[in-house]
């Protein structure tokens, strides 16, 4: 292995990523993985909040550390944790360096711009192995591609490497010598990477020495925020298992950590692929890492909604003032919302509702007749509402704890780690795992 793939702060088999918009569920958060430990399962919590998300609320990155160490400690774990500067670029990640240890790097606005064809040429030459019939275990057919079909995906993808690489070296040179894991978010393009896409893609990161441990790369149909699913199981269930495969071979092709592993984005209640992607990583017998950041604001909001009184109350506010602020509130969200305004319950209706009738609408439960994903994907965005409320908001979630952090428990372990990762560490798959690395602690 090169160098600098040598000192690794390693990410280890699963991990999830959880948002704690507001820093007030970390304790919450971390209770759903200690019930995971006690079933057997290790998976790791990796706290992300986007600079966006910092600026909506008004937060630092230092808030967010300071409540994931308190949780930390308050509840006696002892397995590893890290804190990720969720979606970063040059311009936005250096006040995440003294808090962060898990950096997932965004290039999705390089994706497309065209690289200098020099570069490219260059690449083209030190990779002649892309070029011709590639065999890939685990990928029924082998894939042909041509020199004039590298160029065209290099052409597509290069710059955008060469920017996760200008960010990777000013985190370490930042950084001072402090171990931290990279990502690279590759999915927010426009078409989902075919296998030579995505072989092409890590052998660039390979070329620009960047040690990723997660990558994210486009899927087929829609991950709406904080909804299930919406396009083809089956073509989705081709892709993941092709990514791994890729991921797998790319690996040992170019020296990539072994530690690599792909990474869900939006993942948080896509119940209807949780099956084929449990099915793949037993195959596979890898690991995953998924973002799961929302859906705990929206357990706020249910728990403060089930408490009723004056938590109900604040609860038909937020909805108001999600409705009356929709437009602006979507429109950083538009690629992952699928909202219908037609189906949205009024103002009037909502503020009608029992306690049982709003949590039955925003609960994701689609056995539920009354549950309701349009209202529930414009709370999941409106979470600026509650922000402008600033200490009266705050001090529900405090005044209702009880009640909140059981739903944002409950949430994480029952509806999103069980069916998904439970059970997985005792399935032996049918050919050899790669071994999970020993947990190592959070490290700044």
């Amino acid at each position: 292995m090169d160098d600098f793939m040598a000192e690794l702060l390693k990410l280890e088999k699963f991990s999830f990523g959880v948002g704690d918009r507001f820093a007030r569920q970390a304790r919450a958060q971390l209770r759903a993985f200690i019930l995971a430990a006690q079933q057997g399962l290790d998976v790791i919590p990796v706290w992300n909040k986007s600079n966006r998300e910092h600026v909506i609320v008004g937060s630092e990155p230092s808030g967010t550390r300071a409540a994931v160490e308190a949780a930390v400690k308050q509840l006696g774990w002892r397995k590893a944790y890290h804190v990720d500067a969720d979606h970063i670029g040059l311009k936005t990640v250096d006040r995440f360096v003294p808090h962060s240890d898990f950096y997932t790097i965004d290039v999705a606005d390089w994706i497309g711009k065209p690289a200098d064809a020099t570069a490219v040429e260059a690449f083209i030459r030190k990779h002649p192995e892309l070029a011709g019939q590639i065999s890939i275990p685990r990928i029924e057919w082998p894939f042909q591609t041509t020199a004039a079909e590298v160029r065209r995906i290099a052409g597509k993808y290069l710059l955008a490497v060469q920017e996760a690489g200008k960010i990777y070296r000013h985190i370490v040179e930042a950084k001072g010598g402090r171990k931290f894991i990279t990502e690279v978010s590759m999915d927010e393009t426009d078409q989902p990477q075919t296998p030579p896409e995505l072989l092409i893609i890590l052998a660039a990161i390979a070329d620009e020495k960047i040690p990723i441990q997660t990558i994210a790369p486009k899927f087929t149909g829609r991950f709406n925020k904080g909804v299930d699913y919406v396009g083809d199981v089956a073509q989705f269930e081709k892709e993941f298992n092709e990514d791994l495969a890729v991921i797998a071979f790319a690996v040992k092709q170019y020296g990539l950590p072994e530690t690599l592993k792909l990474s869900v984005h939006s993942g948080s209640d896509k119940f209807s692929i949780y099956a084929p992607m449990r099915r793949a990583l037993a195959r596979f017998g890898c690991g995953l890492h998924i973002k799961t950041a929302g859906t705990t604001w929206l357990e706020e909001v249910i728990g403060l909604a089930e408490a009723d009184g004056d938590g109900l109350a604040l609860a038909r506010e937020i909805y108001a003032g999600a409705v009356e602020h929709a437009e602006e509130l979507c429109a950083p969200y538009a690629t992952v919302i699928d909202i219908d305004s037609q189906k949205l319950p009024s103002i009037v209706t909502v503020n009608g509702w029992s306690a049982a009738q709003f949590t039955a609408a925003l609960r994701h439960d689609q056995k539920n007749p009354a549950y309701n994903r349009h209202l529930r994907q414009l709370i999941h965005v409106g979470y600026k509402i509650a922000a402008k409320m600033g200490e009266r908001y705050l001090n529900a979630l405090d005044k209702y704890e009880e009640t909140v952090a059981r739903n944002v428990t409950t949430n994480l372990y029952e509806r999103h780690m069980k069916p998904l990762l439970l059970g997985l560490e005792r399935v032996a798959p049918p050919e050899a795992a790669v071994r999970a690395p020993e947990a190592t602690v959070s490290s700044l």
